[in-house]
């Protein structure tokens, strides 16, 4: 057998309302000895289902129609084994094994992590228990974590995230397996904690000769890591070439589409996203034709009268499904380049100030003993200083636990500072209490980063959007209030039809707009964006961008924009603020942040964001991070970030640097500078 790891024309399918809805159709992939493959596309192309299929991990009401897999050393095809048989239990996490997105919902809470490691190696590797716990310290020490033979004993709930997520690493790769399959395993976690897990994960592999499957819809993660890349739609592979060839020249329209919607960290700043129109079809209503007809800007007549169209060689090792020539595509692209493209709208920055925050602490009591004593303080963010301007975006970004969102809390009023000043539009509203605060709730808006959750499952999208104009008594009958919803449905891009529906039966991008008209329906002058598109995909991404871009020049709307992902930052912002360990670390116009970064931490950030183009990645310098953000509760003295510092001086070990001028508005907190 020549690959490692073969699928052939795997068939997945659920039962709907009586009838058969196929997942996946006839999806066919290999894998070599040592190589890491991506698989790429949007939510619900059927990525996860292709890998769950492979591993017969398909419950009712699914069900694996068609196809074959198989796997070196076995020559017989694995979905011909029972679900439950001897044979599938020992490829899956034998053979073959899994890393899931979320850890905490595939580690037991009630077991240490020792023993659920040690019980996985047992099981396949034969070996008894003192050999098996050696070896899952080993595991453990392998992945970096620290103290792994005091650790053999903790719970998953006393781990952070990124430690989780090793500790799952660690009992996938602890039974010696031939692949490994990585499925969106790091799209939860910090930049920094990505890049370190997938660093990893690569060396390992290298190291053990695992072949690895990278399941992920960032482009970027492919690019830096991958060597060939699968790129899925509606259930189909519709494209596959190597990682070089696929970036340098995408094929298949739906490619080309993909990587115009994706901000870049190498992107000039005007540079207009252009977003995939549409949704990819309902598998139930999935069209006999090219099933991303709709939303192609390539589509010509034939694409809609033949058959779905099959993978095709149009180079060497690089396969397309698509029915268009080279010539007819080269013919389209010219008519496509020679339309009028969106210009970015001008946003106008007033002189004026909106917000000021001036020396801003908060701390949360730890109370500890059957008496609630009190016995310390989470520092969450301390002498926190900055100011925005009318019309102006500021980006705040920093790992998980530096005290973003407790940040804008605190603006929103949500928690009280334990002291410092927030000034916005020329009042102190840091001390105010409830009462004080009730003018200005309606003129500072929050958008949340998971639009599910943040709205009432219960409620209809019409009372969702006109709680504040009722709350605030902004309109006077309900026929102000009837044209007044319609209107904000219509300025996020909805259609005001849609507003008797209830969350659930919106897709995730029209929730977000619902979010969004939420959030101006009391005609804010300040919006806090916290994730705002984190959990969305990267064609709904830049719909949501362009929007909030258009508001704001639109209504002179006034931005903090906290997120993780820098490239979208970078895109949106005017200027940017890095936060660590509760502190600002340094602030700068967005243009000098990116071309002048002088925080060593800002440098670390910016390393870790993959750019989706693998020539850029191969010639990017690398700026190593070492270990995790420390706890809040045990926060080293001296400068926050003086222990994962390269360097380091004896001062910084004792004095907490000042944030301080460095001229062109370039603020930062270091002793390098000054």
């Amino acid at each position: 057998m020549e690959h490692l790891l073969e699928i052939k024309n795997i068939e997945t399918c659920f039962k709907t309302d009586g009838q058969l809805v196929k997942a996946v159709d006839e999806v066919s992939m290999y894998l070599k000895p040592g190589e890491i493959i991506g698989i790429v596309g949007e939510s619900g192309s059927g990525k996860s289902v292709t890998m769950m299929s492979m591993l017969q991990l398909i419950s009712s009401p699914g069900k694996v129609t068609g196809g074959e897999v198989y796997i070196r050393g076995d020559e017989r095809n694995m979905l011909e084994y029972g679900q439950n048989s001897e044979e599938m239990r020992q490829m899956r996490g034998g053979k073959v094994s899994m890393i899931f997105q979320e850890p905490m919902t595939s580690l037991n809470p009630v077991l240490t992590i020792g023993y659920q490691i040690q019980e996985n190696i047992m099981e396949h590797l034969k070996l008894n228990k003192e050999d098996a716990r050696k070896r899952t310290i080993e595991m453990m020490k392998l992945v970096n974590i620290p103290d792994a033979e005091e650790r053999f004993s903790y719970y998953p709930q006393q781990f952070s995230g990124g430690m989780r997520q090793r500790i799952m690493i660690a009992m996938a790769m602890s039974s010696e397996p031939t692949v490994l399959v990585a499925d969106e395993a790091t799209t939860a976690l910090d930049v920094t904690t990505q890049a370190q897990l997938l660093e990893m994960i690569r060396d390992i592999a290298k190291k053990t000769n695992t072949a690895v499957i990278i399941v992920t819809h960032n482009l970027g993660i492919v690019a830096r890591f991958a060597e060939r890349i699968y790129v899925m739609y509606s259930g189909s592979v519709v494209e596959m070439a190597d990682t070089k060839c696929l970036f340098a020249d995408p094929e298949h329209p739906y490619t080309r589409a993909l990587l115009r919607a994706i901000p870049r960290l190498d992107d000039p700043k005007d540079r207009i996203l252009i977003p995939i129109d549409g949704l990819p079809p309902n598998p139930a209503a999935r069209p006999d034709f090219c099933p991303f007809y709709e939303r192609c800007e390539y589509r010509m007549d034939k694409c809609k009268e033949g058959p779905k169209p099959v993978l095709k060689e149009t180079g060497e090792g690089h396969f397309a499904a698509c029915h268009l020539s080279e010539e007819e595509k080269l013919v389209k692209a010219k008519e496509i380049a020679a339309k009028e493209i969106k210009k970015a709208p001008k946003i106008e920055i007033g002189e004026d100030i909106c917000l000021e925050v001036k020396n801003v602490r908060k701390y949360f009591p730890i109370y500890k003993g059957m008496i609630r004593k009190k016995v310390g303080d989470v520092k969450a963010i301390e002498e926190i200083s900055f100011s925005v301007r009318k019309g102006e975006t500021l980006g705040i970004v920093g790992e998980s636990g530096c005290g973003k969102t407790t940040l804008a809390r605190c603006i929103m009023r949500v928690y009280k500072p334990e002291e410092g000043q927030i000034v916005f539009n020329g009042t102190d509203i840091a001390g105010f209490n409830d009462r004080q605060m009730y003018p200005f709730r309606r003129k500072i808006s929050m958008i949340f980063q998971d639009p599910f959750s943040s709205l009432d499952p219960r409620q209809t999208a019409e009372s969702i959007v006109g709680e504040s104009l009722l709350l605030h008594k902004l309109v006077k009958n309900k026929e102000e209030y009837d044209a007044r919803v319609d209107e904000l449905f219509r300025i996020v891009g909805l259609d005001p039809a849609l507003k008797y529906r209830v969350p659930h039966e919106f897709s995730g991008g029209q929730r977000q707009r619902i979010g969004i008209a939420r959030a101006l329906s009391s005609e804010p002058d300040l919006i806090l964006c916290d994730e705002p598109i984190s959990a969305l995909d990267v064609s709904i991404q830049a719909q949501i961008i362009n929007l909030l871009e258009e508001l704001q020049s639109k209504l002179g709307l006034t931005y903090l924009f906290i997120a993780h992902d820098l490239a979208v930052v970078k895109h949106i912002s005017n200027r940017i603020l890095v936060m660590y360990l509760g502190r600002v670390v340094e602030i700068a116009d967005c243009e000098e942040l990116y071309g002048n970064t002088l925080h060593p931490y800002t440098k670390t950030l910016l390393s870790a964001v993959p750019v989706a183009d693998p020539s850029v990645e191969e010639s990017r310098e690398r700026v190593p991070i070492r270990g995790e953000v420390p706890s809040l509760t045990n926060r080293p003295s001296g400068c926050p970030f003086h222990d994962r510092c390269d360097n380091a001086q004896e001062r910084c070990r004792k004095e907490v640097p000042a944030l301080r001028d460095v001229g062109d508005h370039h603020e930062v907190a270091c002793f390098l500078y000054g």
